[in-house]
């Protein structure tokens, strides 16, 4: 699962940051999921440790009478921009000193490695998988890294246009096993309704709303 929208006035890219929390919408759309979960038959619950990812996942953990568990496999990727506001015209991109982290967008330059992330997220997705083992369990973390897993796991190229990816807020990306092996990879969006426009999957970008500020 992504986390749920983040109170961001200030519009950076957090990234790993600290103190940075859900938003009331956030924590509606958290509290939608773990409704929408409420009958499945999950028997383990992670997060990665970060604030917005731990507070998605609490209701989900609470709904079933769980202890939340900790996954630093699950954090966002690092990012030589995380703190700092992130646009062409307004942001980081406009700095010189900047523009040699944007050399190389396939590995990207300007953070964790995609590969790096895939296999750190692919050694946490099994853990949880053998944390529930016949059962089901939920693991929340952030857009950039669940959907690089997913690229791996469905043997597409890992790197990708952001503005494509199909990870909106709240959304659970499900990795169906038989034994030791993935067969099915499914995605929903329970909260969608909640979701800003803008914020959806191959949405338009609106003027003054297309920064990224972290995921």
């Amino acid at each position: 699962m992504r986390h749920g929208e983040v109170h961001n006035p200030e519009g950076v890219l957090y990234g790993r940051l600290p103190d940075y929390h859900l938003s009331e919408l956030g924590r509606q759309m958290a509290d939608r999921v773990a409704e929408h979960l409420s009958a499945r038959d999950i028997t383990h619950v992670v997060a990665s440790p970060l604030d917005r990812a731990q507070e998605t996942a609490t209701p989900i953990a609470k709904a079933h009478g769980l202890d939340l568990g900790s996954d630093v496999r699950l954090i966002e990727a690092g990012n030589a921009f995380q703190g700092k506001t992130f646009g062409v015209g307004d942001g980081a991109l406009r700095r010189p000193e900047n523009w040699k982290h944007l050399v190389n967008p396939f590995k990207p330059s300007w953070g964790e490695p995609y590969v790096e992330q895939a296999v750190r997220m692919m050694s946490a997705l099994d853990a949880a998988r053998d944390a529930a083992r016949g059962h089901e369990a939920v693991c929340v973390s952030h857009q950039l890294p669940i959907w690089t897993l997913r690229s791996f796991v469905e043997r597409r190229r890992l790197w990708h246009d952001p503005r494509k990816r199909q990870c909106t807020l709240a959304s659970l990306t499900t990795f169906t096993y038989r034994g030791d092996r993935i067969v099915s990879v499914g995605y929903t969006e329970p909260a969608r309704d909640l979701v800003p426009p803008h914020l959806l999957a191959g949405a338009k970008p609106v003027k003054g709303k297309d920064k990224a500020f972290g995921a």
